[in-house]
C-alpha cells in the first residue's frame, strides 16, 4: 500500500511540474513588466504578482538589462508569450540593438523567450549542460498529446563548461559569466557586473518559497550548498545579489538560508537513519521551525507545498548518497 501511495505521488508531481513547465494556468495577459534601475546603466525587469501560479510573488524569472552605446546585454528571456512586453520595457530604457543574451539556467520562465530574442539579433550564451538539457525530448502533455515542435533558435550558440568565467566588456562594464557546479540545475551560471557590484545568481537561492533543486535537470543538494558558499566568498560587503525569484539580498542574507537547508538536511538524515520512509518524513513537518520565516513556503508546489517538495528532494538526495 505504501508503494502505491508513493507511486501516485510521483505521478502527481510529474504531471503538476509538466503543467507548470508548459505554462498552464498562467494569465499572460495580466502580467506587467516592472523596471528597477539598480546602477547607472543596469536594470532589472520583473513580472507582476498574482498571474503565475508557479511564482505567485512575481511572474516568471527576473531579467537583467545592461544598456549603453555598445548595445544591450540581457540576462534571461522570460516566457515567450510576453516577449512583446519585455521588449517594450527595454525600449523605454534604450533603443540600441539587443546584442547578447545569457541564460542562468534551463527553466522556461528564464529561457522560453530565447528564440524571440535570437531572431531579433541576440547572440545566446549558456552552459554546455544547459544546451544538452534543452535537447532532451520534451515530456508529453498531461492529456498525453505530443508536445509541439520546438524552435531550434532557442538553443545557445556560444557554450562553456566549468572553469574560468567568460568575460564580456561593453558599455563601460565588465560582465563575468561564472559557471556553478550542479546546484539548482546541472547548467547554472551566475552573472557578475563588476563595476556595478551586482551579481545575478539565478535560482539556487530564493527567499520566496523553499529551495527548489531540480534533480531531473541535474541539480544537487550538495551543489546548491557549494554555490551558496561560493557566492558568499565572491560577494563583497556591499554587493547586491539578485535571485531569479524573491527579494534582492546581500551576502549576509545567505547565512540563515544556508543554515535552514543544513538544519532540514540534518533532521531528514536522522530520520533516514531511524528507518523512516519518505512519507513519514513528510508527515513529521521537519520544516516547521522555519515555516513562519519563509514567505510562500506553504503554498502549493507540485503534489504538496513548497516545503513538501523541498523535503522530498532532500530525502531523495540523502537516500541516494548525493
Amino acid at each position: 500500500m505504501r508503494l502505491a501511495r508513493q507511486s501516485s505521488l510521483v505521478v502527481a508531481v510529474a504531471v503538476s511540474l509538466s503543467a507548470l513547465a508548459q505554462g498552464q494556468g498562467i494569465d499572460y495577459a495580466k502580467i506587467e513588466i516592472l523596471t528597477e534601475k539598480i546602477a547607472p546603466n543596469l536594470y532589472i525587469l520583473t513580472g507582476s504578482a498574482g498571474a503565475d501560479p508557479g511564482h505567485q510573488d512575481a511572474a516568471g524569472g527576473r531579467i537583467g538589462v545592461l544598456a549603453g552605446p555598445d548595445g544591450i546585454f540581457m540576462v534571461d528571456a522570460q516566457y515567450a508569450q510576453i516577449t512583446d512586453k519585455v521588449v517594450a520595457a527595454i525600449r523605454k530604457i534604450s533603443s540600441e540593438p539587443i546584442r547578447f543574451l545569457v541564460n542562468t539556467h534551463v527553466h522556461p520562465d528564464h529561457t522560453a523567450g530565447n528564440a524571440n530574442f535570437v531572431k531579433m539579433g541576440a547572440l545566446l550564451f549558456a552552459r554546455e549542460e544547459l544546451r544538452e538539457e534543452m535537447l532532451r525530448p520534451p515530456a508529453p502533455s498531461a492529456a498525453g498529446s505530443p508536445p509541439p515542435a520546438r524552435d531550434p533558435a532557442r538553443l545557445p550558440v556560444v557554450t562553456y563548461g566549468m572553469g574560468d568565467p567568460v568575460k564580456l566588456r561593453m558599455n563601460g562594464e565588465i560582465v563575468d559569466l561564472i559557471p556553478v557546479r550542479a546546484a539548482h540545475t546541472g547548467g547554472d551560471t551566475m552573472i557578475r557586473f563588476e563595476n556595478a557590484d551586482v551579481i545575478m545568481i539565478g535560482d539556487f537561492y530564493r527567499n520566496y518559497g523553499y529551495p527548489f533543486i531540480d534533480t531531473n535537470n541535474g541539480g544537487t543538494l550538495k551543489g546548491a550548498l557549494e554555490a551558496l558558499d561560493a557566492t558568499m566568498k565572491l560577494a563583497g560587503p556591499n554587493t547586491r545579489l539578485i535571485p531569479g525569484h524573491g527579494t534582492i539580498i546581500n551576502r549576509t542574507d545567505i547565512v540563515p538560508y544556508r543554515d535552514m537547508i543544513l538544519g532540514v538536511q540534518a533532521r531528514v538524515q536522522q530520520m533516514i537513519r531511524e528507518g523512516k520512509s519518505e512519507q513519514e518524513v513528510l508527515a513529521a513537518k521537519v520544516t516547521a521551525p522555519y515555516d513562519a520565516k519563509v514567505p510562500g513556503g506553504l503554498l502549493p508546489a507540485g503534489a504538496g507545498t513548497s516545503a513538501d517538495r523541498f523535503v522530498s528532494m532532500v530525502y531523495s538526495q540523502l537516500k541516494s548518497g548525493k
